[in-house]
C-alpha cells in the first residue's frame, strides 16, 4: 500500500491509496462519518481494474483531516483486537 497526497487544505485531505479496495475504504469511509468533527468522508474507485482509490476526508475546523485519519485507524485497529479476543474466547470455549 502506498499513499499519495492529491490536494491537502486546512480542513480538507484528498490521497490516493494505491493497492487497495472496497473492502479497506468502506470501512474507513464508516469509520470517519462517525466523527462528529468529520462533515464528509468519502471514496471513489474510478476504475475496477486499477486498485489506486481516491479518498476525500473534510472536518469542521475543530480537528485536522489528518487527525481525523489517524484517529479512524486507531478505531479500525482496536475493532480488529476485540474481534480477535473475542474469536480467541470462542474458540477455547469450544462452542459450535
Amino acid at each position: 500500500m502506498q499513499l499519495r497526497i492529491l490536494n491537502r487544505r486546512a480542513n480538507e485531505l484528498v490521497i490516493e491509496v494505491d493497492g487497495e479496495g472496497h473492502t479497506l475504504c468502506n470501512l474507513l469511509e464508516s469509520v470517519l462519518l462517525e466523527d462528529k468533527d468529520v462533515e464528509f468522508a468519502s471514496y471513489n474507485i474510478s476504475h475496477p481494474l486499477v486498485a489506486k482509490p481516491v479518498i476525500t476526508v473534510r472536518t469542521r475546523g475543530n480537528k485536522s483531516p489528518e487527525d481525523a485519519l489517524r484517529e479512524a485507524v486507531n478505531k479500525i485497529l482496536q475493532m480488529g483486537r476485540e474481534m480477535r479476543e473475542e474469536f480467541e474466547k470462542a474458540f477455547k470455549a469450544g462452542g459450535r
